[in-house]
């Protein structure tokens, strides 16, 4: 499950460590700790009908904490994790450190990249709409394509199943990246909708859903 909730939010690519891209710097020196667009409680998948109680949950402190059921049937676990806005060019973009995500997967340091950073970023583009909001992850191949044709700096592994992909730069490079290197795939993959119920309605709805479900 969490996994799944990361991937939901386009950072979770670090979840299997088979295929990822992080970068050495974050975009700039505007970086945000709240858009008060995110506040409110956000599931990937249809309210009316889910049984999954994967979701994710923004307090009026902004705040932002993955909820997971570790088991089916099981109460819903919080877990916090440090996410940062950048706001350029008209276009929004996540940032989270690796080292922000510490006790929900297990990451190593990017490989093949030494010495180690303490800490490399991974980003998403989003676009929010009221009670939507559209993530747009980063499309490794299309960034490892340009650090192999020289467009970027960065390193790049590849074997039959897995793709390492560093993007190397300070924070003035890494922003330019993001306004004008089209690193993001062109079509949202992951859709956000508001719930309007408090965590602990949530919970309930799901508990009661999943209760009475057909085996």
């Amino acid at each position: 499950m969490i996994a799944r909730a990361l991937m939901l939010l386009a950072c979770a690519l670090a979840a299997t460590g088979c295929i990822e891209t992080r970068f050495e710097s974050p975009p700039g020196d505007n970086i945000e700790t709240c858009d008060a667009r995110w506040k409110g409680l956000w599931t990937g998948e249809d309210i009316r009908s889910s049984q999954d109680a994967t979701a994710f949950f923004v307090d009026d402190e902004c705040r932002f904490e993955v909820l997971d059921q570790p088991e089916r049937g099981g109460p819903i676990k919080r877990l916090r994790v440090p996410v940062n806005f950048v706001h350029a060019d008209r276009n929004d973009y996540l940032v989270v450190a690796d080292t922000g995500l510490k006790g929900l997967v297990e990451l190593k340091a990017p490989y093949g990249v030494a010495p180690a950073p303490e800490k490399s970023f991974f980003f998403a583009r989003y676009s929010a709409h009221g009670e939507r909001i559209d993530i747009y992850k980063v499309d490794d191949k299309r960034v490892a394509k340009q650090i192999i044709d020289g467009k970027i700096d960065g390193t790049v592994s590849q074997t039959a199943n897995e793709l390492h992909v560093y993007v190397r730069g300070d924070r003035a490079r890494t922003l330019e990246i993001l306004r004008h290197g089209g690193i993001f795939v062109d079509k949202s993959d992951m859709v956000l909708h508001r719930v309007n119920q408090t965590v602990d309605e949530f919970e309930r709805t799901m508990l009661a859903r999943q209760k009475n479900a057909k085996p």
